[in-house]
This record gives structure tokens, sequence and C-alpha cells, in this order.
């Protein structure tokens, strides 16, 4: 009934200010419909309008454009009301759904994308005839204008109403991340928590923090926070360690019995030990890195405390004229930051110099065409160091990030593959001088990288199958 009003109303008023603005043929309204307008319908009334520019024109206008914005907040609002009731009714309806055997759901990262741990086992999947018979659907958010060209596919919008009824009907689902509170899984399905790094900071159970701490741009409390995991923990029928410090680890973050752990690798790290020489080209060609340079990958991490309504900020804290004066013509830097962050970054001035990749961009092939890393606290050197290639760790922050936010797991100064420079000079340095402890690396990937040969893929996928 309010939806007739309103499109009777806007059709008026698009018709009348239309009019005024003396054109014919066909007349398109704001709700994505076309009217037919006689040529002499202006003509035939022209004595009872107004002058374009008088104040009842401006009045017309401006109500026909807020119509038309009134109907379209009052459909999204009545959208969003159906998935809240949907959402309330999907243990129900789940029941209702058959599933489907040989259909698997992937999501990444909340839908941002086709990359990290599911990617790579969709890749092999793939690659390997006895799935050739499987149905693969990713969950991608604002899946229709992003495009993404994933092979052999469907995708649907993530959190949308199709997202909904393949959760119903798949029996598998991968995931790299929690998925929402309201999620239920039926019995004969089967949930694959793959992750998405091995943790350097401090994560859910295991977080120290005074109790007054909020966590998230929600603002929720420790308990509320940690009650999101034990959430999404509570249906996992496996979660993916990548070694026997992780498994560890992920005990005591997430209040996680062993059993359900299996210590395989990381999947999305299989391409670190398989790929071919001339893979570097092809990727420096589609990231438009010149060929002949040293490559620098720049890899900062998000902080829990800089965030706005949109997501986590983060404040550019280098002089890339700097690096550009004291490494010179011999190198290039790849800037990538942490995908959750959504600050925009202007490099312009560096051009030829720096090249910024898309936050969303999977960051295991940049790290193929780089030389050396350099990062802050995020996980990224877990899996770089299995190039064997140097890494710095530009902590400018450091003290305020150790006493103020999460804490590690490891002693930083003992245990990470490279040195802590807060000095961006002193750093630039040491890489230009090529000063890099090599024997720390070895000594690292012994510790942490056992179960990285190459062949974490069918590990994973051989026990989900086989639902050991």
């Amino acid at each position: 009934m309010i939806g007739d009003c309103l499109e009777v109303m806007t059709y008026g008023l698009s018709i009348y200010a239309y009019n005024l603005s003396n054109q014919s043929g066909i007349l398109k309204c704001g709700l994505g419909k076309t009217y037919p307008v006689r040529d002499d319908s202006y003509d035939s009334k022209k004595s009872e309008i107004p002058e374009k520019n008088s104040l009842l024109d401006k009045f017309i206008r401006r109500l026909t454009v807020s119509v038309i914005a009134y109907r379209k907040k009052l459909l999204i609002h009545f959208k969003n009301a159906m998935l809240k009731i949907l959402r309330r009714l999907y243990p129900f309806f789940n029941g209702l759904i058959i599933k489907d055997k040989k259909t698997i759901l992937f999501i990444s990262f909340h839908g941002r994308g086709y990359s990290d741990n599911p990617k790579a086992l969709h890749e092999y999947m793939l690659e390997n005839s006895e799935f050739n018979d499987f149905k693969f659907v990713w969950a991608i958010k604002g899946c229709k204008k992003k495009n993404l060209d994933i092979p052999n596919a469907k995708q649907i919008e993530y959190a949308g109403l199709k997202y909904l009824y393949y959760l119903a009907r798949s029996k598998y689902w991968i995931s790299n991340c929690k998925l929402p509170a309201y999620v239920y899984k039926s019995k004969n399905q089967v949930y694959l928590q793959t992750w998405h790094g091995t943790p350097l900071k401090r994560l859910a159970h295991d977080i120290i923090v005074p109790e007054d701490t909020t966590f998230y741009r929600s603002e929720i409390s420790f308990k509320e926070m940690a009650a999101t995991y034990d959430n999404d923990v509570s249906k996992y029928n496996f979660m993916i360690s990548p070694s026997a410090f992780t498994t560890e680890v992920f005990q005591s973050a997430f209040a996680i019995n062993r059993e359900r752990l299996i210590e395989t690798g990381y999947p999305r790290n299989d391409c670190l030990s398989n790929y071919k020489e001339e893979e570097l080209d092809q990727l420096k060609d589609k990231y438009g890195i010149p060929k002949g340079k040293k490559v620098v990958l720049y890899a900062p991490t998000w902080r829990d405390n800089s965030y706005n309504l949109k997501g986590y900020t983060f404040k550019l804290e280098v002089d890339f004229s700097k690096w550009q004066e004291i490494l010179g013509d011999e190198y290039v830097v790849i800037f990538k930051p942490h995908y959750l962050i959504i600050s925009d970054f202007d490099v312009n001035a560096y051009q030829g110099f720096v090249y910024s990749i898309d936050a969303t961009e999977d960051i295991s092939r940049l790290y193929i065409v780089s030389d050396i890393l350099i990062t802050d606290y995020s996980s990224v050197f877990f899996d770089y160091a299995i190039l064997e290639r140097p890494i710095y760790f530009y902590m400018y922050d450091l003290e305020s990030y150790r006493s103020e936010l999460r804490g590690f797991y490891i002693d930083i100064y003992k245990d990470l593959p490279g040195d802590i420079f807060e000095s961006e000079i002193k750093m630039l340095k040491d890489i230009r001088d090529e000063k890099y402890d090599y024997n720390r690396l070895e000594e690292f990937n012994k510790r942490f990288n056992n179960c990285e040969d190459g062949n974490a893929s069918k590990r994973v996928i051989d026990i989900l199958m086989e639902g050991k």
C-alpha cells in the first residue's frame, strides 16, 4: 500500500518536474521505470506552469528527489527487517533444506574476496578430477559490483538471502573467519575453520587487558568478545593449525580441544614452496612491477584503537621520500595494508617507486615477487619466512602497542627472524647494506614452519573428505 502511494506520488511529481524542464520522449523515473511523455503535454499546459527558476519549480524538484530517496530507504529497511526475521528462524529453516553432499560454501574474510586458505583449497580441488562433480559456492560482499573471476564457482551475496540458503544447503563450510552468531549448523554438516595466520598478537581468551577494555568498533566487553569466539568454535568440526606452536596457542586462545585441531600447515602457503620461476615475471607484469629491481614489500597491520564508523584506520608513519633517497634506484616498494584497514593512501608523489596494492588483494602472490619484507605486528612474517628471504620489523610505536593493546605470544627480541627498528633511517641503511642474520631465520622456521612443505592442501582435503 505504502509502495503504491509512493509510486503514484513519485510518478506525478516526476512528470511535473519533467514538464518544467521542457523535454520530450521518454521519462526515466527515479524508481528505475520509464514512462512515455507526449510532446504536446508541455505546450498544452504551458500557461499553467511557472517559470523554470521559480521557487515552486525548485520545491517540486527537491520534493521529487526526497520521495524517491525515501522510497529507496523504506525498501532497504524492509529488506533488512526480513533478513532479521529469517535469521531468527534460521535453525528451523536449516532443518527444512536437504543437504547436498557435494556442495561446498567458501567464505574468506567475511566475504571481502577470493583469497587466503579457502582460495587455496578451492584451487586444489579444481586441479583434482575427483571433485569435478562438486558445486563450489563463494559468498562475496558486493559480488555483482566486484565481478570477480572465480573459476567453476557460483558467486552469491555475502549475508544475503542466497547466503542463508547455501549455509543450509551445503554439506561443507570452509571459512577463514568467524561466522555470524545466528548461523546454525546441522549435525550432518561439516565446518572447516582454516583461520588466517600464525598468531603473534594475543587472541580471544588469551588477551590480557584491564576489565573496562572494549573491543572492535562495536565496543563490546572482553566477556562479550570472548563469547563470539566460543559461539563459533562450538560449531567447528576441524580447525587448521600450521605448526606445533600454533596448536598450543589455539587451544588456549579459542578454548578448543586438541582433537579438532589438524596440524597440517596452511594451504595458502603451498604456493611458496611450489612456485616456478616463470611465475615471477607473470606476477610482476600483473602488478606493473618493473623487472630487474629489488622489491621491498611493506605490509603493516591495523591498530585495535584506531578506527571510525566505517572500519579500522591507519596513519602511514613512513617517509617514502627517505626510502627513495636511501635505497636509491635499485629498489621499488610494494605497499600492501592489512585487509581490515579502510584508509585511502595517496602515494602518487612516489610514482615509479611505490606501488600501492589494494588491501583486499591476496598477499601470498606478493610474497613471491618480493625480495624483502618490512612489517610491524602483522603475522605475515610467519608465512614469508618460508621463502628464506630477509625480514625487517619497523615498530615505531612499539612501547604503546605492547603496553596498551594486546601483547605478544613470543619474545619479540629473541624469537623474531629479524631485527626490530624504531628508527626508520637505521632500518633503511641496514637494508641498503644488506645486513641480515640468516641463521636466525633458519632457527625460526624449524620452530614455526615445521609443516610447510607445499602439501598442506592435500592433507586438509583428505581429512575433510574422509572425516578423520
